[in-house]
Formats: structure tokens, C-alpha cells, sequence
């Protein structure tokens, strides 16, 4: 259960440390992060504008169309900027401009009152442009009367601010307008309002810009973050001795280079830049509410106590179901990887039942768990989308209170309320952040576990490297074990010469292949030395001194690709005319030859439609085709037939001429031709000598042997020796 809980430790939600070395790993692209957080910072600023034109347009446009306006005679108009004219109404030889419009000390305030006008609307919906002197009018249409004073069309208005308590109505000056003349003193805001919208699409047009390229070089640039990060970790690993490996499983090693660089790749683009984003919108949005109306702002501020509570609640239980689901999700990639590498044997012993029901449990706990932090998730985002409506009904009740009092512009309300739904979007958005930052920084933390574990196998600081490679092996009193002192070797001496064949055998564990792992230095030896041509091995560089050693082991690995592929690994340097000798003298090539597309058949994963004895003969291939100075077979023949066998027996004699050929075989028969055999038994030598002198001697070998073939020779010749007897 242990690599089913290795996801349980999530470590902290921010660490500090592991943050700055991932941002360490962004320092390279510096520049275009700050490009992009400079496109960011533009597109927040084109998307908090929105409302701002909103409100222009309401307050300064829509609701402006009754203010007061000046008319003025033309020698005046051209005293006017060009734009100001371009906005004056021409009307019955005059020309009507608002009044807010004009530079201050443009006019007396004589000529303003005596020239101040106001389209109104009045009881029975038709407008009148209206003479209002001294006091624009504020009163409703429904409060305006039409009356006739003196055969001349008036507006009987509410009394003034100025008047006194129980003051007649003003009789203001009237003249009625069609309505081709109400829409040329409209035409002013109806361009205005149309210019606002067009600028608005334009606005959003180039915000859309600006953030396609902001989110192309954001991915960009985190996705080369991330594949450095990618590369490191699987270059890491290359480096990483054997031992290693026999710790970690395969499939957590794969996740740390998939799913956990994938997971930091989420936080580069939707958290480190993206907080940015939230910052500028949180903070731009409160600066214009506060600016604009303090009192409001504060108002629909006054829900963030009980955004914070519930933001503090689900950080709690969120982290809790996270747990459950990685535990869970570990147990169920682990027994899935398992049962499906096993799929041969839990179908031969008919466990198929039993198997399901186990998965069948374990997929309803981590449904559960998934369930569980769904629920967290689904109230979360509901909880803050109903503070924010109460935030916005706030806003609504004491902002509309103003706008009926008129202490406030219908659309500054309208622009609050808009800021108001923008300022809860990122805090919406808490619940997916979080989720990324806490997988982020377990990732980041199981990723430095890789990469801060040192190689126990190093290249020398200053390496040797004989001029002439010849193959001489020798172990010196060598001492080995894979764990503390459980010592698989002990006190192994012995010499190899160069074209020399030597074999190992003993039982299984007595230390053979370990042997051939010492001499590639795929470990160090604890005590002891191992020397290739008098230079030990912990001064060879690692590169140089596998250069010059194949090794043919009994599992054969063969890579998706071709039958040409898997000969010469992808390396250049072998031709075709190589590979195919090489296949030749192994006598692949019979078997080769007769699949469809010959050396360019495709090789599926592990070579699952070769046999055992095909990928063995391909592993032989291999070994040749790179020309060893030292040849090591690992049970290299067990995986092949008695026929098969006798066809490679000669290939084997000429291949191994020249070359010095390790063997490590618990079939006996096929090491007689060796030159010395060393007999291993719990990590010592036992017997050193040839086939017959070990026969002959009568010891540890003589009863392996017997244990495979003699016992038959013994009973025939027994039976042969009493018949003679008889006779």
C-alpha cells in the first residue's frame, strides 16, 4: 500500500522555496512574461473602460437630450472650436449648443439666461422647444402643462427653487416641434451615443487582440518552461544507475515526466500570470468605485467580510477531498497497471470475477472522493455568486435611492453595477486556482525529488581512458550488495583476458548477473575494485566504457519501430549492409526474410508479435551489429529452442572469437565450449576450471550438472555395467 499512498502527502499549498525554483525556470523568458503581463495589463484596461463609456453614454448623452441649450447667432457660433459647431443645431436662423458645452466665460449671464432654451416634453407626450431663462427645468412631463397666454403657445412649469412656498406656476415660452425638428436637436447625441458604440466594438475588438496575443505567448512561453523542465527530469533519469530503477516503479517515474510537468505547465499559464490579471481588475475596479462614489463602493464592499469566511471554509475542506481523491486515484492507476500486465495469468487461473469486484471497490471509493469534492467545488461557486448578487442588490437599493434623489447619475449606477459583477469574476474563479496551485506545488514537489536526487554512478572528475580498447576484465577482492550490508558478492577475485570466453553459473541469487552489472558499472562496488584493461571502471567515463560492451540479457526489450530499427537502435552509423550481416550470422535473417515487409516490418510495443525465441535472436543481432569489444550474454539463450539453439551454437564460436564473452547460463550445455567456467555460490567462487575439469572434479558443478542431464547418463550406464555383469 505504500505506492498506492504516495500521493497522500500534498506537502503545503504555497511553498515558498519550491516557487522560487519554478519561477527559476521562467527567468530565461523574462522578457516575454512581461510582455505578457504588459498585454494583460492592457486588456484589463480595455475591459474596465466598458462601463466608463457606458456611463458617458447614459449621463452625458441619453439623459442629456433635455439640458440646457444656447442659442446663439452665428458671428458668435464662429468664435466656437470647430468641433463645438459641428455640434450646434441649426434652427430658424440660430444656432442651439448646450450648455455645458460652451467654455466658461463665454457669455454673460444675461446672455445665457436670455438665450437659454430646453427641449421638453410635457403632459400628452408632444415636445416643445422652451425659453427657460434664468432656471432650467427639472419637473416631469407629467408636472408640464401646455397653455395658451396672449396668443402664444406656453409651458406652465413648477415653481422654481428660488420662488417662494405656494408660488404660481412659470409661464415659459413655447414653440412646438414636429418630429423631424425634434430629431435634428436629437441628431447631436444620436452621433455621440453612435460614435461611444462604435469605439465601444473597438475597444472589444482590440482587447480581443491584445488577448489572443497576451494567451499565444503566454502558452508559448510556458510551454517551453515546461518542456526544459521535461527535459531535464528525463535526462536526469538517464543518468540515474540501475539501483534507482529497482526503487521506483516505472509508472511513477512516466507521471513525473507527464502528469506532474502538465500540472505545472496549468500553473504558468492559469495562476503565476493570471494573479497578475486579478490584481490589476480588483484593484483598478475598487480605485474607479471609490473615486467615483465612495459611499457606494463601500456599500458593495461590505460583503467581502463573508467572501473571506467563505473563501477560508472551502480552502479547508477542498484540501481535505483533494487528498482523498489523489490517494484514491493512485490505488486505482496502480491496480489497473498491474491487472492489465497480468492479464495472461488472472485469465488462465479464472480470477477475473474476483479481480473486477476488487476494481469494482476501489473505483466506488474514489467515486465517492470525486463526489465528495464536486459538492465542495458546486457550493462553493454558488456561495460566492449569491454574495455578489447581494452585493449587487446593495448597490441597486442605495444607488437607485440616490439616483431618484438626484444626488447620483443614472449611469454611474449603471457602470457600478457592471464593476460590481466584474469584481467578483476572479473570486468566482478562487476555487479553479486553487485546485491548480495546491496539484502545482505537490507536482513541483515530487519533480525535485527526482532531480535532487544525486547519481550514484558519476563520471570521474578526471577519467582514463586506455589508447587501445582490448578487453581485459578483472575483479579485485570485490565486495557488493544492493541494500546496507546484505552482501551479494564476497571477495570476488578473478581475471578475464582479453578474447577469452568465461562463464558464470550457480544457483539462482549466487551473485552471476550482478557480476556483469559491475563490470558495465551499472553499480560501484562497496569494497574492492573492478578493472576493464587495468583502468578501473569508476575512472572510465560511463559513455566510453559501454561503447565498448553489448550485453544480450534473457528479457529482451525490443522499441516500437522496424526489425531495421531495433537492430541498430536508430544509430546512423550502422548501415543497412552491417544490420543485415549481423542478422545474417545470427541467423535471424531466415526468420526475417520471410515476414511481409522484411527489416522494415513494423515492431509493435516489447515485440508482443515475435516470439520469445525471434526477439532473442534480434537481441543477438543487436550486440553484433555494434560490434562490442566485449560481449556479455544474460541467459541470452534461454528463450530459445533446442533447434534454434544448435543454429546459433556455431554463430555464437565465430562471434566470440576475438572478443572477451561473459556468460551467465543455467543451462550448462550451452557453456562447454568456454574457456574457464566460475562456479558462484552465495556470493563467492567456488570452482574455476573447464567443462571436463569440473566434471572430473566431482563438486558443486558435477551436481548442477547432474541435475540437468547426468542422472539419465548415470542410469545408462549403470544399466550397461550390470549387464555386463550378468553376462
Amino acid at each position: 500500500m505504500e505506492d498506492y499512498r504516495e500521493d497522500e502527502h500534498l506537502g503545503k499549498i504555497y511553498d515558498g522555496r519550491l516557487m522560487r525554483r519554478l519561477l527559476g525556470y521562467a527567468r530565461p523568458h523574462l522578457g516575454w512574461i512581461l510582455v505578457s503581463i504588459g498585454l494583460l495589463l492592457l486588456v484589463t484596461a480595455a475591459d474596465l473602460a466598458g462601463p466608463l463609456l457606458i456611463r458617458t453614454a447614459i449621463d452625458h448623452h441619453l439623459r442629456a437630450a433635455d439640458r440646457p441649450r444656447i442659442a446663439l447667432a452665428p458671428a458668435a457660433l464662429e468664435q466656437l472650436p470647430e468641433g463645438l459647431q459641428r455640434e450646434a443645431v441649426a434652427f430658424e436662423g440660430r444656432f442651439f449648443l448646450r450648455e455645458d458645452r460652451l467654455p466658461d466665460g463665454f457669455l454673460g449671464p444675461a446672455q445665457r439666461a436670455a438665450g437659454r432654451y430646453q427641449v421638453l416634453e410635457a403632459q400628452g407626450g408632444q415636445h416643445y422647444l422652451v425659453q427657460v431663462g434664468d432656471e432650467p427645468v427639472t419637473a416631469p412631463p407629467a408636472r408640464l402643462q401646455v397653455a395658451e397666454a396672449g396668443g402664444q403657445t406656453v409651458i406652465l412649469a413648477p415653481a422654481g427653487a428660488g420662488d417662494g412656498p405656494g408660488a404660481a406656476p412659470r409661464a415659459l415660452p413655447a414653440r412646438l416641434l414636429s418630429r423631424t425638428e425634434l430629431h435634428q436637436f436629437r441628431q447631436p447625441e444620436r452621433a455621440a451615443v453612435a460614435r461611444i458604440a462604435g469605439l465601444y466594438l473597438a475597444l472589444a475588438a482590440t482587447a480581443f487582440l491584445l488577448a489572443y496575443t497576451q494567451g499565444y505567448l503566454l502558452h508559448r512561453t510556458a510551454q517551453r518552461i515546461v518542456a526544459e523542465i521535461r527535459r531535464q527530469v528525463f535526462g536526469h533519469l538517464q543518468r540515474m544507475h540501475l539501483g534507482y530503477f529497482d526503487r521506483n516503479p516505472v509508472g511513477r517515474l512516466v507521471t513525473r515526466v507527464t502528469n506532474d510537468v502538465e500540472t505545472l505547465n496549468e500553473m504558468y499559464t492559469s495562476v503565476v500570470v493570471n494573479l497578475f490579471r486579478d490584481l490589476f481588475v480588483l484593484l483598478g475596479i475598487a480605485g474607479i468605485m471609490l473615486a467615483y462614489n465612495a459611499r457606494l463602493a463601500l456599500t458593495a464592499f461590505a460583503v467581502l467580510p463573508l467572501v473571506v469566511v467563505a473563501a477560508a471554509v472551502f480552502r479547508t475542506q477542498a484540501r481535505a477531498a483533494y487528498r482523498q481523491v489523489r490517494v484514491r486515484l493512485a490505488r486505482i492507476n496502480a491496480f489497473l497497471s498491474e491487472n492489465i500486465s497480468g492479464m495472461r495469468i488472472i485469465q488462465v487461473f479464472r480470477r477475473e470475477r474476483e479481480q473486477f469486484a476488487e476494481f469494482d471497490q476501489i473505483n466506488r471509493s474514489y467515486f465517492q472522493a470525486t463526489m465528495r469534492q464536486v459538492t465542495i467545488f458546486a457550493v462553493f461557486r454558488p456561495v460566492i455568486d449569491f454574495l455578489s448578487s447581494l452585493a449587487l442588490a446593495l448597490v441597486v437599493a442605495y444607488g437607485g435611492a440616490q439616483v431618484l434623489g438626484r444626488q447620483l447619475e443614472l449611469g454611474v449606477l449603471v457602470a457600478f453595477i457592471q464593476y460590481v459583477q466584474r469584481f467578483f469574476r476572479p473570486i468566482t474563479e478562487l476555487a479553479e486556482k486553487f485546485n491548480i496551485l495546491q496539484s502545482a506545488m505537490a507536482s513541483a514537489e515530487r519533480i525535485f525529488g527526482v532531480l535532487d536526487t544525486p547519481p550514484a554512478v558519476v563520471d570521474p572528475a578526471r577519467p582514463r581512458v586506455p589508447a587501445r580498447v582490448r578487453g581485459a576484465v578483472e575483479f579485485d577482492h570485490v565486495w557488493f550488495a544492493y541494500r546496507d550490508e546484505e552482501w551479494v558478492l564476497q571477495d570476488v577475485s578473478f581475471r578475464v583476458e582479453p578474447g577469452e570466453t568465461v562463464a558464470f553459473v550457480g544457483h539462482t541469487g549466487a551473485g552471476k548477473t550482478s557480476i556483469l552489472s559491475l563490470m558495465a558499472r551499472f553499480y560501484d562496488v562497496q569494497r574492492g575494485a573492478v578493472r576493464v584493461d587495468g583502468i578501473d571502471v569508476r575512472e572510465w567515463p560511463q559513455e566510453e566504457l559501454r561503447r565498448h560492451i553489448a550485453v544480450v540479457q534473457q528479457d529482451v526489450f525490443l522499441f516500437t519501430g522496424t526489425i531495421r530499427d531495433n537492430i541498430r537502435l536508430w544509430n546512423p552509423a550502422i548501415s543497412d549492409a552491417a544490420v543485415e550481416r549481423a542478422a545474417r550470422l545470427t541467423r535471424a535473417d531466415e526468420f526475417i526474410r520471410r515476414l511481409p515487409r522484411g527489416y522494415d516490418e513494423p515492431v509493435t510495443e516489447r515485440g508482443s508479435t515475435l516470439s520469445a525465441g525471434q526477439r532473442q535472436l534480434l537481441a543477438f543481432a543487436r550486440a553484433l551489429a555494434y560490434d562490442p569489444t566485449i560481449l556479455v550474454l544474460d541467459e541470452a539463450t534461454a528463450n530459445i529452442d533446442t533447434e534454434t539453439e544448435q543454429l546459433i551454437q556455431e554463430a555464437l564460436r565465430q562471434l566470440t572469437r576475438g572478443r572477451t564473452t561473459l556468460i551467465v547460463a543455467h543451462r550448462l550445455s550451452t557453456i562447454q565450449h568456454a574457456d574457464r567456467i566460475i562456479v558462484l555460490h552465495r556470493g563467492r567462487i567456488r570452482e574455476v576450471g573447464t567443462h571436463r575439469e569440473l566434471l572430473a572434479r566431482g563438486g558443486l558443478y558435477h551436481r548442477l550438472w547432474l541435475l540437468q542431464h547426468g542422472e539419465q547418463e548415470e542410469l545408462a550406464a549403470g544399466a550397461e555395467g550390470r549387464a555386463r555383469r550378468d553376462a
